[in-house]
């Protein structure tokens, strides 16, 4: 993402090569494949067996040169045609026993490279995905997707990872009353998961379904699992003073990045620290700082775009004790890869707002603004090759229409062959309450 954002087979733009594999003896390559879709180009290299590879750039003109220690090209005759990207395919075998392809670019652009082993009826594949940008714009839209089939035939679900804070043996803050934090937010978490779940396009994976304790690791490792595009945590705050109420988003402050930055750096020499798919234990330090760095100010710039969404949403459902996105060292923030904020729903220790959040009423209402503040993140920022993407271009294209008297949102989904609930969901409306003058916008068609 990330999408913020999964981004992280991630070697091949910062270092401008990767070299994945080691070959054995010489490599055939049978077929070279290109697809495009959205912005992306896919080069699928068909293998005989696995090998050595290296991917870097070249400009003035661009090139992408992909050299293959070891290998050779079956037959130069069958390379394919330029297609998004790449205006042009060369190839050579080599005197040093090794093949090289050089791809001519149209645009400037990002790599990634991975190996795939056989399945679904291929045998071992070498991918490439370019997409146009700088390395940090690719890192917030691309996801890498396992399959080698044509891109424009893929379209994957939004995850939201839904962490309910607390559980088990660690009840979190209690009320006055006596409700108690881990409680509620369950609650909301759960009506949360049902909102992304009704979404087209759009999947919830609940960080923890019932009243147990996950530690703060285990949970961002059960988002990593899931490889959630976003990691949104839901708690309800508490201090001393009873007055204090009101909601509040954080994501992670520069000093908990700092702190997650030198604890992966210093513990990939002992295990298999991983950013996203890709291993930090093999890379040296400078290596592994710059991905760490690109990595996580890209999590974090996606965090506060997603997390100002929400708060502009949650001044509806009441108040709302900071109007922009704090930030806090929390350590279920510290996902490198994942955008991850954290929601403090209420202060439960305000009479007033334990009273809300033990409501059912008042818990749909927040779940439903923080799921619309997600929506309008996703749908201003959609990942690439996902169904979000293309419900957003087609949004993109929509008519307008202006309230007039006597207008009734039935009549005006009837005249444009849309539904009412499709009008509804693009211009976030609850009921049907509408009023003259007010300008609606019509979806070209039905969002399912």
């Amino acid at each position: 993402m990330l999408s913020a954002v999964q981004t992280m087979r991630f070697i091949a733009i910062v270092t401008g090569l990767s070299v994945l594999g080691i070959a054995r003896a010489e490599v055939q390559v049978d077929a070279v494949r290109i697809a495009e879709s959205e912005g992306r180009t896919r080069v699928v290299l068909d293998l005989s067996q696995p090998g050595q590879h290296k991917v870097f750039g070249l400009s003035n003109p661009q090139r992408v040169v992909v050299d293959l220690p070891g290998a050779h090209l079956k037959s130069l005759r069958t390379l394919p045609s330029g297609k998004g990207a790449i205006a042009g395919v060369r190839g050579s075998n080599r005197d040093d026993g090794s093949a090289r392809l050089v791809f001519d670019m149209t645009t400037t652009v990002a790599t990634t490279s991975f190996l795939l082993e056989p399945g679904a009826g291929r045998g071992h594949r070498l991918v490439i995905d370019m997409a146009s940008g700088t390395p940090e714009q690719v890192m917030k839209s691309v996801r890498v997707i396992k399959s080698v089939e044509p891109i424009a035939k893929q379209e994957r679900d939004i995850v939201i990872a839904v962490d309910a804070g607390h559980g088990g043996k660690d009840p979190g803050a209690r009320g006055r009353k006596g409700t108690r934090e881990k409680d509620v937010v369950l609650a909301i978490a759960k009506k949360l998961a049902k909102e992304i779940d009704a979404e087209p396009g759009m999947k919830a994976v609940l960080i923890r379904k019932d009243d147990r304790f996950i530690s703060l690791r285990g949970r961002i490792q059960k988002a990593h699992k899931y490889e959630a595009d976003l990691f949104v945590s839901i708690h309800a705050d508490a201090f001393k003073d009873r007055r204090v109420r009101g909601s509040t988003v954080y994501v992670l402050s520069q000093k908990g990045a700092s702190d997650e930055h030198a604890r992966r750096l210093a513990k990939r020499e002992n295990d298999a620290d991983l950013l996203g798919d890709v291993s930090l234990k093999d890379k040296d330090e400078t290596l592994a700082s710059v991905l760490l760095d690109l990595s996580q100010n890209a999590a974090i710039g996606s965090s506060f775009d997603a997390g100002q969404e929400i708060v502009n949403e949650m001044h509806r459902v009441g108040r709302v004790r900071k109007t922009t996105v704090q930030q806090a060292p929390f350590l279920v923030l510290k996902s490198p890869d994942i955008p991850s904020i954290l929601i403090e729903t209420a202060y439960i220790s305000n009479p007033t707002d334990e009273k809300n959040l033990a409501s059912r009423r008042h818990q749909q209402k927040m779940a439903a603004a923080i799921f619309d503040g997600i929506q309008d993140y996703f749908y201003s920022n959609p990942p690439v090759g996902t169904k979000v993407a293309r419900l957003a271009r087609e949004a993109a294209s929509e008519r307008q229409y202006t309230i007039q008297r006597g207008d009734t949102l039935s009549e005006i989904a009837d005249r444009y062959n849309v539904t009412v609930r499709n009008i509804r969901d693009v211009n976030k409306i609850r009921g049907d309450k509408i009023r003259v003058g007010q300008t609606l916008r019509i979806p070209s068609s039905t969002r399912t």
